[in-house]
């Protein structure tokens, strides 16, 4: 550079995540004691956005295989972002979205600021400790949770969190049932629908564009939808309903699992999913739905 030479210390990891980048900073800034005016740059096959802004942040640059740099020394920068992973790793996140493993997520997002022992996060999420463990692994990895120093658990990023199971998550893949119903009025044909189902014994909640009309009594409900633990077809004969292809305007889901019901929320006497459920099952709707799930994030969850 102008005739003169520039060092660069350069550390590469298998993996990019934030913590093995954090890792491989920490290293860099030992090393950097013993070549004065050296560069640090970390690299790994991807480096993520939220791994790009960890290096800059510690005055680090990056490079990885997908295509990503940067580097900025002296009067440099050489900068490219953007680049899709082409070198996918073996653990997507998706696993941190399996029926079961969703429970834990789901438990540290209805409660973001709350520390967790892991036994309390066993109970809340029903699931094996084992369960809880390999989650919190992986959500430890992405710096998504912290542990203090007494080992209590608390989510640390949980925009990360709530943005990676709605990309992995479609309320589509929950058994439905669609109806017409013999009155026009969805607000009577809720309250029916809950009578019914507290009577017969269902854990029920309300969905979609049902449950954020109770959230925010402003939306509108063009048609209702309702989770029902058990077989709904005793709720579709007890209050006159209409079975027919596809959805109707009422809706019956028979989830794949009951974390659905975990810390409902109840309007108006009617039960609803929690808030970030809500969110996730509005986000991919047609109908709107992700207007309002972004309203909903925005007003009543702050992350």
């Amino acid at each position: 550079m102008g005739g003169e030479a520039k060092t660069l210390i350069c550390e590469v990891r298998p993996v990019g995540q934030p913590r093995y980048l954090r890792e491989a900073i920490t290293h860099l800034r030992g090393l950097r004691r013993h070549a004065a005016g050296a560069y640090p740059v970390v690299g790994a096959p991807y480096i993520s956005p939220q791994s790009a802004t960890l290096a800059r942040q510690n005055g680090c640059g990056y490079i990885d295989l997908s295509g990503n740099c940067y580097l900025a020394f002296d009067n440099v920068l050489i900068e490219k972002e953007g680049k899709p992973n082409t070198r996918p790793v073996r653990r997507p996140l998706k696993t941190l979205f399996a029926p079961r493993a969703t429970r834990v997520a789901r438990a540290l997002l209805v409660e973001p600021s709350r520390s967790w022992r892991l036994e309390e996060l066993r109970r809340a999420s029903a699931v094996s400790l084992g369960h809880v463990h390999n989650v919190l692994k992986r959500l430890e990895e992405l710096l998504w949770v912290a542990r203090d120093a007494e080992g209590r658990i608390a989510l640390q990023k949980p925009g990360d969190l709530l943005d990676a199971w709605r990309d992995e998550y479609s309320y589509r893949a929950n058994a439905l049932v669609g109806c017409v119903a013999p009155v026009g009025d969805k607000r009577r044909i809720m309250a029916a629908l809950a009578r019914e189902a507290t009577l017969q014994g269902l854990p029920h909640a309300f969905t979609l564009h049902a449950g954020a009309s109770l959230i925010g009594p402003q939306i509108r409900v063009p048609t209702v939808h309702c989770y029902v633990g058990g077989d709904p077809e005793g709720l579709v004969r007890s209050l006159g309903l209409q079975p027919v292809e596809g959805e109707g305007v009422v809706n019956l889901l028979t989830p794949y699992d009951s974390g659905v019901f975990y810390a409902p929320v109840t309007k108006g006497g009617l039960p609803v999913v929690s808030l970030p459920q809500l969110y996730v099952d509005l986000y991919h709707h047609e109908r709107r739905g992700r207007e309002q799930a972004e309203k909903l994030r925005r007003d009543a969850m702050g992350f």
